[in-house]
């Protein structure tokens, strides 16, 4: 039996990917196999078509790290799942199919009232984000959150999940639409940074974005940082951290900032790498725990995932390519008819 897949078979842009017919995989182990109904689109899905994220499959492979769907068949060593059931998984890759094996302790049991396209939009930019504040920056009530890349998936959950910890949050983004997003789900101050700066000017642009930054989160500073953007930003926005401050590095698509030293050190600050991925690989237990904590945000209304474009499972090469062009607010979700 056959299905379809969007498969990258060479490393490219999302124009390299192309519609294909492959084998139904069958799932062995602790794998349930899922029929897949609609898939979350993250930045890793762009990295890993290029052959730039930390793991590279053997090709052809689909990209599709996030997906919601239906169990459709269990693997011999499979529990605590029964074929029927609503679900919603990080599959790594594989996941812009018909259908997609994952291993039972990577996927959890939908909210009956979550629909397909937020339960594909939940557990990544969530997951991330809570592993961030709440296990690596230990953010506490009444600090003050800087969020940067505040309208993209994982920050604009950051701005909710700082906001559902407590904090004050000040949400940082580039453009005035995508502030106005952070302030409905909760920001309490905005900072507007520009896309980009010319070299020329880039030393005098870091100084007044951080006196912005500074502004905006008090004289204090902020205690934590997210950081999911990098590039130039990044030391702006350290030069405005709290002291004993914690910095978390999530992502680099403006590029990977050089940070000077001495300012950790004159701020006696952290800096903490957030690598969700590998964290719940090591603590699949405490995994479980969160996102049984994130679903009961979710029932309470303190969070739920903004879709910012939905696409026909055709178009999967059209959704990655939009989210590279960092004009996204929350989630572009692909539907598997």
């Amino acid at each position: 039996m056959t299905m379809r897949a969007i498969l990258s078979n060479e490393p490219g842009g999302p124009a390299s990917l192309v519609m294909g017919k492959v084998p139904v995989p069958e799932p062995v182990g602790t794998q349930i196999r899922i029929r897949v109904r609609a898939v979350g689109i993250n930045y890793p899905d762009l990295l890993i078509i290029e052959d730039k994220y930390q793991f590279k499959p053997q090709r052809p492979f689909s990209p599709g790290a996030e997906v919601s769907g239906i169990v459709d068949a269990l693997g011999p060593q499979a529990s605590g799942f029964a074929v029927g059931d609503k679900v919603m998984a990080m599959a790594g890759w594989g996941g812009l199919a018909d259908y997609v094996c994952v291993a039972a302790d990577k996927c959890s049991l939908c909210p009956p009232e979550m629909p397909f396209d937020e339960a594909a939009s939940f557990l990544m930019t969530y997951g991330t984000s809570y592993h961030a504040l709440k296990d690596r920056a230990r953010l506490a009530k009444g600090e003050t959150l800087l969020v940067m890349g505040a309208a993209g998936g994982v920050g604009l959950a950051a701005v909710e999940l700082g906001k559902a910890l407590g904090a004050r949050v000040v949400a940082a983004a580039s453009s005035e639409a995508k502030l106005e997003v952070a302030r409905a789900a909760g920001a309490d101050e905005t900072v507007l940074y520009p896309s980009q700066l010319p070299e020329n000017e880039r030393r005098e642009g870091q100084k007044a974005l951080t006196a912005a930054f500074k502004a905006a989160c008090g004289a204090d500073g902020a205690s934590v940082i997210y950081d999911p953007v990098g590039g130039f930003y990044a030391e702006s926005a350290l030069r405005a951290i709290a002291w004993e401050g914690r910095y978390l590095v999530v992502g680099f698509p403006g590029g990977i900032p050089s940070i000077p030293l001495n300012l950790p050190l004159l701020k006696s600050c952290d800096i903490c790498g957030v690598f969700w991925g590998a964290a719940i690989e090591r603590d699949p237990e405490g995994h479980r725990k969160a996102v049984g904590e994130l679903i009961e945000l979710y029932r309470s209304g303190s969070i739920r995932p903004l879709i910012h474009s939905r696409f026909a499972f055709g178009e999967a090469a059209d959704a990655i390519a939009m989210l590279a062009t960092r004009g996204v607010t929350g989630k572009v979700v692909v539907t598997v008819e």
